[in-house]
């Protein structure tokens, strides 16, 4: 089938499933064409709670998919394929969490959206890296358990002055730990012109040679603030913000820094998706009622 018959036949079902298609910035560009709604972890959360469709299909990782469906339990979410996974969120288990607890019982444990629904049924709030400074900026404690990323919580440490206990010690993003001094050095020569947006799942010493420090949220935001990005976080993030600054200029830090869980997901697979209603994600009721109130916690917090 030819690429133009697969889109035809995507619009179709989707009609036909009343369903919408959500997609993450790190998608391939041509998930990202037949979106329905594109964002960051934040921006989809909200707009899952909002969707009016029967059928949610989830084109980025399957804690997303997990997320769409505690918020919205009467759709069917279906995530296109189950290669779809993210290496972060699957190092962080309920056991890292109660440890932790048992040193810093006092303590609230702050997730990361990048977590299992399991892990989310003992959080307190959980947080993107669009809003995790102003979540624990905001509460009543100076001891947070913070997972699964160290680098994230690093920079809360900074931005907020709180003591961040990382769960696990050394959970981290294996794309954005790709990113060195090196690529800095090597963004500043050959692009003298540009600035520097850097996510905040690099690392510290990446971080502090940033112009800015924000999500892919934010990065689009900020674009429009100078006319040339070097751009530090997954691959294809360059693609969106090239569709919505048409006259700026973008470069990727690395052309290797793709997700593997992420481009999973082609075309095809979402047609599939939509023509076999596959796969569906389940959450068990005890753990969706729990994660749910972690999410919909942070959703009033930000």
């Amino acid at each position: 089938m030819e690429r133009e018959d697969i889109i035809e036949e995507i619009l179709r079902l989707k009609e036909e499933r009343n369903a919408v298609i959500m997609a993450h910035n790190y998608q391939l560009p041509e998930v990202q064409d037949v979106a329905d709604f594109l964002g960051d972890s934040l921006e989809l959360a909200r707009k899952a709670v909002n969707v009016d469709a029967d059928v949610i299909v989830f084109a980025g990782v399957d804690f997303m998919a997990e997320t769409a469906k505690i918020l919205n339990p009467e759709k069917k979410v279906l995530l296109p394929t189950r290669r779809a996974t993210c290496a972060m969120a699957n190092m962080l288990t309920v056991e890292h969490i109660l440890e932790a607890k048992k040193k810093y019982p006092e303590a609230p444990v702050v997730l990361y959206v990048n977590s299992s629904a399991e892990a989310k049924a003992y959080a307190d709030v959980t947080v993107t890296s669009a809003n995790a400074v102003k979540v624990v900026q905001n509460l009543d404690s100076d001891v947070v358990i913070f997972g699964p990323d160290k680098n994230l919580g690093h920079y809360v440490a900074k931005m907020t002055g709180k003591r961040i206990v990382v769960v696990p010690p050394n959970g981290h993003c294996y794309v954005h730990a790709k990113f060195t001094l090196e690529d800095v050095e090597r963004a500043r020569g050959l692009h003298p012109k540009a600035k520097l947006m850097v996510h905040p799942e690099c690392e510290p010493q990446v971080q502090e040679k940033a112009d800015i420090i924000v999500s892919t949220g934010g990065m689009i935001r900020k674009a429009c603030e100078h006319d040339e990005w070097v751009v530090f976080t997954e691959r294809e993030m360059v693609y969106r913000l090239q569709r919505l600054y048409p006259n700026k200029k973008f470069y990727p830090a690395r052309e290797d820094a793709t997700c593997i869980g992420m481009k999973a997901i082609t075309l095809r697979h979402v047609y599939e998706s939509l023509r076999d209603m596959k796969y569906e994600i389940t959450v068990r009721e005890e753990i969706a009622e729990r994660a749910r109130r972690a999410i919909e916690r942070m959703l009033e917090m930000s």
